[in-house]
């Protein structure tokens, strides 16, 4: 009897993919809520530093700042799984951490309460999605 190997795809090519889609995934759902927030709802969503002009915030600036926001976390994780045993469970405490500091930013940083709330919204919709994603992975 001749038997054959079974072509079972590596575990690595299914944490590469889980990643990936962690990362697009996240910046997805910060695109439904500005998709939601200001098409849908009416809402201007715009930032301002201190006495600077107000900066709208488009649809370019939410993919791009989700894309390297999400990226920067995996950087990290890849970085912490290859010094420590404990990886995720340390990147999963700096990333909540995170998200409690970038919180500060749209609610400083906000026009207005509704401006102030879709930012919020986006920041926590990014990062649950993210941290699910890739503590599974």
């Amino acid at each position: 009897m001749v038997t054959s190997p079974v072509a079972n795809p590596p575990s690595t090519a299914n944490v590469i993919r889980s990643r990936v889609l962690g990362v697009g995934g996240a910046t997805l759902a910060a695109v439904a809520v500005w998709a939601i927030a200001v098409p849908v709802l009416g809402v201007h969503l715009a930032i301002r530093f201190g006495d600077a002009d107000a900066q709208n915030v488009g649809f370019g600036l939410v993919v791009i700042a989700s894309l390297i926001g999400s990226s920067a976390g995996l950087g990290l994780l890849v970085a912490l799984e290859k010094i420590s045993s404990r990886a995720t469970t340390i990147w999963t405490a700096v990333s909540i951490a995170a998200l409690v500091i970038s919180l500060s930013f749209p609610l400083v940083a906000g026009t207005t309460i509704s401006a102030k709330a879709s930012l919020a919204l986006m920041h926590i919709a990014v990062a649950t999605i993210l941290i699910a994603t890739l503590r599974r992975g």
